[in-house]
């Protein structure tokens, strides 16, 4: 019996020698995914606690290169080509570098991604840098942790922020998506496709402002393939909106609110009204000057 216990001692002893203390990480790892264009950005990075101390100027020195974020380099991944501030960038992944500085930022988008931050002294190369440019930091509301966002996100443009204590930088990234999607809408609609394929590339047109006549005629072969279809119906009232033709309009609206109401749609029975309305409104007439 004692030797039963002495070995359950044992036991015990040696998987409590074993045995770690789990802690929050004090940068914890951060990643996210942005649909964007006709793909994806992707970020992956630590996200380091201001605790009440000094960060620019301070604890993150101005003028000097910065890991932005702790731990390993910061990881932005783009599956398109993309313009950032005017410069272009090839489909890839990428360190983000900053250079912080109390009136202006240099931001730094490097190929090399297998440095653990910077690196030991000499890793870092600047002619590893695939571009980098200027932005001036906002002031903004206090940020405990360091935290890379994207927003107002469109067909093809949207803003990355970096945001710490309060200081916040930001800046735009574009993606040419018009050449890749007509040429698209041309492999699509050749040969005949079906009513969704004609609405999509209708759509398309329509909120780009391209050629509208021809997002009309892609609108009615939609319709014609899709009668019951009142959202198609209602792009028809949109595009003679945009053509500036409201007898038109307002008769396609008529007839998309018709179709809403018996497929119980009250969401576009309500668009419509307002477009309805809008037509029947009169123009406010031009002041002297």
């Amino acid at each position: 019996m004692k030797k039963i216990r002495l070995t359950l001692i044992m036991c015990l002893m040696g998987t409590l020698s074993f045995a770690q203390i789990k802690t929050p990480q004090p940068s914890p790892n951060a990643s996210f995914k942005q649909a964007f264009g006709l793909g994806e950005i992707s970020v992956n990075y630590s996200r380091p606690q201001a605790k009440g101390r000094v960060i620019f100027g301070d604890l993150v020195p101005f003028d000097k290169l910065w890991r932005t974020g702790a731990n390993a380099s910061t990881k932005v991944s783009f599956t398109d080509d993309v313009t950032i501030e005017g410069n272009k960038l090839t489909a890839g992944e990428y360190a983000l570098y900053t250079i912080p500085g109390k009136m202006e930022w240099t931001i730094i988008f490097h190929k090399n991604i297998k440095l653990w931050g910077l690196g030991d002294p000499g890793d870092y190369k600047e002619e590893n840098d695939a571009i980098r440019f200027k932005v001036k930091p906002q002031t903004n509301t206090a940020v405990e942790n360091f935290t890379i966002s994207i927003a107002d996100v469109t067909a093809n443009t949207c803003k990355m922020s970096l945001e710490w204590d309060k200081t916040k930088v930001t800046f735009n990234i574009s993606t040419d998506i018009d050449a890749k999607i007509s040429a698209s809408i041309e492999k699509t609609l050749n040969p005949k496709p079906d009513a969704n394929s004609y609405f999509s590339a209708a759509s398309y047109y329509f909120e780009n402002d391209k050629d509208l006549n021809k997002a009309l005629d892609w609108v009615n072969l939609a319709i014609a393939g899709r009668p019951d279809a009142f959202w198609m119906v209602h792009l028809k009232a949109k595009i003679y909106k945009k053509l500036n033709n409201k007898i038109a309009a307002t008769e396609a609206a008529m007839l998309s609110k018709e179709i809403a109401a018996k497929a119980g749609s009250t969401d576009y029975v309500a668009l419509n009204d307002k477009l309805i309305a809008e037509m029947a409104a009169p123009v406010a007439p031009k002041k002297n000057k």
